[in-house]
């Protein structure tokens, strides 16, 4: 075994062990064998929390998993390690170079979640993406940063759901939606909100020039129906029903299956036509609200800790958080952690972890 390899597992396996020694594993499973108790009861689903409990295990169960992964794979590695010390065998050798960057991979995520302590960080996500200013070019813009999310979305092994896509009239979309299920998406994911830059030569003007592109990204934490902390009262809210219109089938076109809901309060307004039903559309513009709703309370919150320490926080969506420059010359640069890399077409094809780990890391 080459000295660089070894040097390299001993790292993991000493970096992993450092992780796990922080972990109250105990203390998670205790909590994991409570609420799993919870669900053996015969009343159980006829309980308002009934769902949130549910998600709590998978939240719980998720963690444990990733935990127990790490210590089998550090443990596996220690053996081998401890093998090749007594004799080279090459077959074991390549094992152990198959399995460092599955290892460092998980060991890598294991960490990070110890900093996605978040009040909604573990919660799924809902992303989506609008065109700024530009036209044609901001659209195409926009669809290239929906591919990348997809391929990081692929990357993470995420489950995601398409909602909805507007596309432009001569190239691109105008916007498009996603849901994203998988536990502490949202922690991921919350730093990617706001304004994305692209600078590079046009491919829709005849004279080649340089363009510059914006597009806006949102994402808000996917807060299940149950959530007793985002209250909303059936009086505060305003129902619209109108036809969808456009491709969907009959149904969709010929009956008021599509909705605006007005949350009175805060003079929110979500309209919601993508599904082929009213009731299913009611459900999608409640969803879309209650995370709104959740995600201003997070900002208020943030915004009164930023007050204490003297710290001014933007609350605005459109803050230019990351800068993609494909003219003159090849840079991806994060504005708030300053982090950048020449690997633009690595970035766009959805290599993103070093830039969200920074930003997760960084607060």
């Amino acid at each position: 075994m080459t000295q660089q390899t070894q040097e390299k597992s001993n790292e993991l396996i000493t970096r992993a062990k450092k992780i796990l020694a922080g972990l109250d594993i105990k203390q998670i499973k205790i909590e994991l064998e409570k609420l799993q108790k919870q669900t053996y009861q015969t009343d159980f689903w006829n309980k308002s929390d009934a769902q949130a409990i549910t998600q709590q295990i998978a939240q719980l169960q998720s963690k444990l998993d990733q935990i127990t992964t790490v210590q089998k794979q550090a443990q596996d590695l220690q053996t081998m390690i401890e093998l090749l010390t007594e004799a080279d065998d090459a077959s074991i050798e390549k094992e152990v170079i198959s399995l460092l960057p599955k290892f460092h991979s998980k060991v890598k995520n294991l960490e990070l979640n110890q900093f996605l302590n978040g009040k909604y960080d573990a919660c799924g996500a809902i992303l989506s993406i609008h065109a700024g200013q530009g036209g044609t070019e901001a659209m195409d813009w926009t669809e290239m940063l929906q591919r990348m999310y997809l391929r990081y979305f692929e990357r993470q092994n995420w489950k995601h759901q398409f909602i909805l896509e507007s596309r432009g009239d001569e190239a691109g979309i105008k916007s498009c939606e996603y849901e994203i299920g998988t536990n502490y998406a949202y922690g991921f994911l919350k730093h990617e909100a706001g304004t994305h830059r692209l600078v590079r030569l046009s491919p829709f003007n005849a004279d080649n020039l340089r363009q510059t592109s914006f597009a806006l990204v949102e994402v808000l934490p996917l807060i299940e129906s149950d959530n007793k902390e985002i209250e909303i009262k059936n009086s505060d809210l305003q129902w619209q029903f109108s036809r969808s219109g456009g491709a969907g089938g009959q149904n969709v076109n010929k009956v008021n299956t599509a909705v605006e809901l007005t949350h009175v309060p805060t003079k929110i307004i979500v309209k919601c036509r993508e599904e082929r039903s009213q009731i299913q559309n009611k459900e999608r513009a409640l969803k879309k609200l209650r995370a709104i709703l959740a995600k201003q309370e997070e900002q208020k919150q943030k915004q009164e800790l930023a007050q204490v320490k003297g710290k001014h926080i933007q609350a605005s969506w459109g803050t230019q958080i990351r800068n993609y420059i494909l003219h003159p010359y090849q840079l991806v640069k994060d504005t708030r952690t300053k982090y950048e890399t020449s690997d633009t077409a690595g970035v766009l094809d959805g290599d993103l972890d070093q830039f969200i780990r920074e930003e997760i890391i960084k607060l």
